[in-house]
């Protein structure tokens, strides 16, 4: 997130740098955190992440992968079971196919 930007405005940026996609933010699928989720880099930096994961729709653009992602594409909910991803990611993907209240956590 730069200095100057909102955290939409991140994930609106985010977006278009990985994907190629210029979206628009229309809510909020949740936050995410985990105390035990420490990362300990080799120059001594410590940090604790979380995540906000926003919902979007596409308002233009093209697909493409860029060089901060290694590969691109739409998939259904029920194509998702089938893809290998990080249990938090699923968990996140889940939550925004469910469409319920925000996640808190």
């Amino acid at each position: 997130m730069e200095m100057s930007e909102s955290l939409p405005e991140a994930a609106v940026r985010e977006v278009r740098e990985e994907t190629g996609y210029e979206v628009e933010v229309t809510g909020l699928v949740g936050t995410y955190t985990d105390a035990r989720h420490v990362i300990a880099y080799g120059d001594g930096e410590v940090r604790r992440q979380f995540n906000v994961c926003f919902r979007a729709r596409v308002l233009g653009g093209g697909l493409a992968v860029s060089d901060e992602s290694h590969e691109v594409g739409w998939f259904g909910a029920e194509e998702v079971a089938g893809l290998r991803m990080h249990h938090t990611q699923r968990l996140r993907v889940e939550h925004a196919f469910a469409g319920d209240a925000p996640h808190t956590g």
